[in-house]
């Protein structure tokens, strides 16, 4: 009888249940809830890297995600970047800092640096328990997920065994969990359903942020396993080189056509801006201020311009580039690749 009562699974009834804390719900309100585990999905260069690093100043500071989304329950973050060099890492914090007059000295921000972390060997699972265990951070990123593996992530098994130890991770160290993962090239309406791979990983999340590109803007949509989904917001990426960091933006209104303003006349507003400018060049607010133009549409001509290196910064001002300038400016791609916000 013994053995038999020691087999059995604990139960309590429903009515004495933990009653559910409201207060302590969100990590990130209406954003992140607070020892969730979830993702951030994305077509590639959507801003999904900046969005994850502007989870974890704001968590470590305490103060609003993208400037609007209030940090309910601040605390160390413990960030692992798989594909980024450690001095662009930490040129991008040093941008959201500037940005909010944050000191990024002073934030409980640590940097794992390992050039590997397999999460589908036991062997780097047990390192990064250990690590979490030491560091006791409230949020833990892991960018990108495809780095983080050698597993087929089109096979339910495979991949629901490392989100199962992601989810052992959470609840052992009652931290939040944000991954950063791929979207499909023509994905669901949904944006947790066009996450690349298996269906596990929709099915795994408490919640999926999503960045997809509509018209001319990037709409940030948020979907939670247990609380309502708010409104899609537009971001864009802003500032100066110095202080870059992802931003809300006023959403174009319904029925707008932003597809049909001709890009190319800010490419070429810019260029003859410039050319006047002469070699004192200008910077990008006189740029903005003489050519009356939003900051994002400034942004994407800049990056543009830079990369088929029509133009190029000089400190803090742009100049024009003694290069002919053909009749035709390319507004597709920006010459090498990027449209992340460094030009």
């Amino acid at each position: 009888m013994k053995a038999e009562a020691e087999a059995l699974l604990p139960v309590s009834r429903a009515a004495d249940l933990d009653e559910p804390d409201q207060a302590g719900r969100w990590l990130v309100e209406t954003l992140w809830p607070r020892a969730g585990v979830g993702i951030i999905g994305g077509a590639p260069k959507c801003c999904k890297s900046w969005l994850g690093l502007d989870l974890a100043v704001s968590v470590a500071s305490g103060t609003p995600c993208l400037d609007s989304f209030p940090v309910a329950e601040s605390g160390g973050v413990l960030v692992y970047m798989a594909e980024d060099a450690a001095a662009v890492v930490k040129e991008r914090f040093n941008g959201i800092c500037r940005h909010r007059g944050l000191d990024l000295t002073s934030l409980p921000i640590g940097v794992i640096t390992a050039p590997s972390v397999r999460l589908d060997e036991s062997g780097d699972q047990r390192r990064l328990d250990r690590t979490v265990r030491r560091h006791a951070p409230r949020l833990l990123l892991l960018d990108p997920f495809v780095r983080l593996h050698r597993i087929n992530e089109n096979q339910a098994g495979d991949v629901s065994a490392v989100l199962g130890y992601l989810r052992e991770l959470q609840r052992s160290h009652d931290l939040a969990v944000v991954v950063v993962h791929h979207a499909r090239k023509n994905g669901a309406p949904s944006g947790g359903q066009s996450l690349r791979g298996s269906g596990d990983f929709f099915a795994w999340v408490d919640t999926a942020l999503s960045l997809r590109r509509h018209r001319q803007q990037l709409l940030l949509s948020a979907e939670h396993r247990a609380a309502s989904s708010p409104e899609p917001v537009a971001v864009a990426l802003a500032g100066t080189e110095r202080d870059m960091h992802l931003a809300l933006v006023p959403r174009e209104p319904p029925g707008s056509d932003s597809s049909t303003a001709p890009s190319t006349d800010v490419a070429h507003a810019v260029i003859d801006a410039l050319a006047r400018a002469g070699e004192e060049g200008l910077s990008r607010h006189a740029l903005r201020r003489t050519l009356r133009v939003r900051n994002q549409s400034l942004s994407q001509a800049l990056m543009r311009l830079a990369g088929s290196g029509r133009i190029a910064r000089r400190g803090d001002v742009w100049v024009r580039l003694p290069v002919p300038v053909p009749d035709h400016i390319d507004t597709a791609r920006n010459g090498n690749g990027r449209t992340d916000g460094h030009p």
